[in-house]
């Protein structure tokens, strides 16, 4: 059966535990499972991290990526969703989508005999999640247990993040604005996808309280950088700015990560996410080896080592 990554919920905790395995062995110690194959990588929305560290992982792997405009394929303007995937999938082994609507990556998921990528959607960003615990994982060790605190807007990011930090067994702690909060079935689906506990509550300060990382996002998101965007932003968001008095209730041993582009004085302090509490480069780079793990996984790579 071919296996999509869509969403971070649609793997059990070994699965995600293998993908992360897959993403700390060096790309030369690694099968080249798309050697001589080719990957479509298709951008609805722009993106320089997302590029880079797809086109890499792809090429880790023995792989040829063909990045792809939104407009060259025209999603249900110059042809359904699901005539491009049927047509892709005959030049390709691998087929991801960096897309607007989620329903787009999902349909075609629906259509692929190969496997599907979601590279974000306005649900979720599977691989940024990836990226965020394999780093946490660096610098904490051991995940089942920990603390995670997101200050900001249950967003695609924020939703990814809690899925994967349920299904590695830790603490979720969400501090969103009124109105920018996730609903009561979201806390308790969340939950069961494995988490030590879910709260969330409006006060930043209290929730990241204990935490063992501290992330937020930008409150501007792509389409929203003119400035009386940006100022009704900062209005709603008034009070989660992540700053030095938060990681110190937050604990010595902190760090801060945010995925990046960051607007400094917004959702983050200057001091903060260029202090030496913060991993968001290391947490930048392994962008590129989470999607490594991730393609070699859903290519079928085994981790080196383990007993087949």
């Amino acid at each position: 059966m071919t296996r999509h990554l869509i969403d971070v919920a649609d793997f059990t905790s070994a699965e995600v535990t293998a993908m992360l395995d897959l993403a700390e062995v060096p790309a030369e110690d690694l099968p080249r499972p798309l050697a001589g194959k080719g990957a479509a990588l298709i951008f609805e929305k722009p993106s320089a991290r997302t590029r880079h560290s797809m086109e890499m992982a792809v090429v880790q792997l023995g792989g040829h990526p063909v990045f792809t405009r939104g407009e060259e394929v025209g999603f249900d303007v110059r042809e359904p969703v699901e005539d491009v995937a049927r047509i892709m999938e005959g030049f390709h082994s691998l087929i991801a989508a960096r897309v607007y609507d989620h329903s787009t990556v999902t349909r075609l998921a629906d259509v692929s005999t190969v496997p599907v990528v979601n590279m974000l959607s306005d649900y979720s960003h599977p691989l940024q999640a990836f990226a965020d615990a394999l780093t946490m994982r660096q610098q904490l060790g051991v995940l089942a247990g920990k603390t995670v605190a997101y200050v900001g807007d249950y967003n695609n990011v924020a939703r990814s993040l809690a899925e994967i930090s349920a299904r590695l067994g830790m603490h979720i702690r969400l501090a969103c604005p009124v109105g920018f909060e996730a609903d009561d079935a979201e806390l308790e689906r969340i939950l069961l996808l494995g988490a030590a506990s879910v709260v969330q509550g409006n006060r930043p300060i209290e929730m990241v309280v204990g935490a063992d990382a501290v992330h937020t996002d930008t409150w501007v998101s792509m389409g929203e950088e003119e400035e009386e965007d940006k100022e009704a932003k900062r209005q709603k968001f008034e009070g989660f700015t992540v700053d030095d008095d938060m990681m110190d209730a937050a604990g010595d041993g902190a760090i801060f990560m945010h995925c990046l582009p960051a607007y400094r004085g917004f959702e983050v302090t200057a001091s903060v996410i260029d202090g030496p509490r913060s991993v968001v480069f290391q947490q930048g780079h392994n962008r590129m080896h989470a999607a490594r793990g991730a393609l070699a996984f859903l290519m079928g790579a085994d981790v080196p080592g383990e007993q087949q």
